[in-house]
């Protein structure tokens, strides 16, 4: 793993989809993101209450495309969100196109806060691939990319403590089908 000041490096999504052989999954525990990339379909899914949920759009192409391919070649893609009660806008956005995400071949499953208590969960969002390299997503407290945006772990106990919050928060979690915001 190469170094820049002593932090390692972290590869892209793409490099580590790429090289992921059997499972990623993806915990989400934020209820708004405002990451850039989707904050002007988020605004116009405001205003409008129209979301581009096309997979062939410029917008969805490039991740339906890479989410396919690595499914194809038999990595399950899974994904959790713990969301508050009532569900805020942004956790509606979300839902109205995570059928895109499905259609790629995502699994996707929700879990309503109250549920999740009991279980330690760590303090970030994470990928974790293959079971032992954790990528956690630092945000802003606005839910924009924080400084540095994401922290690469692959020691044992981290992507034991990741593993296991993901697997008790699937376990507990409603499938995307019959969870309604």
């Amino acid at each position: 793993m190469s170094q820049s000041a002593g932090l390692p490096v972290v590869p892209s999504f793409e490099e580590s989809l790429a090289n992921t052989s059997h499972s990623a999954v993806h915990l989400e525990m934020r209820d708004a993101y405002g990451v850039g990339g989707e904050s002007s379909g988020f605004a116009r899914w405001l205003r409008t209450g129209e979301r581009n949920n096309d997979p062939d759009s410029d917008y969805w192409r490039d991740w339906v495309q890479m989410i396919r391919a690595t499914v194809d070649r038999g990595v399950v893609i899974r994904r959790a969100r713990i969301v508050s009660e009532p569900v805020t806008d942004y956790i509606r956005y979300e839902h109205g196109g995570t059928n895109v995400n499905l259609a790629s071949g995502e699994l996707i499953r929700w879990l309503p806060r109250r549920l999740a208590s009991d279980i330690a969960l760590p303090g970030n969002d994470f990928w974790l691939f293959d079971g032992k390299i954790v990528v956690f997503n630092h945000f802003t407290g606005a839910g924009d990319w924080a400084e540095p945006p994401k922290e690469l772990r692959t020691e044992a106990e981290v992507a034991k403590l990741c593993s296991a919050a993901f697997e008790a928060v699937w376990a507990r979690a409603i499938p995307h089908e019959k969870f309604s915001v």
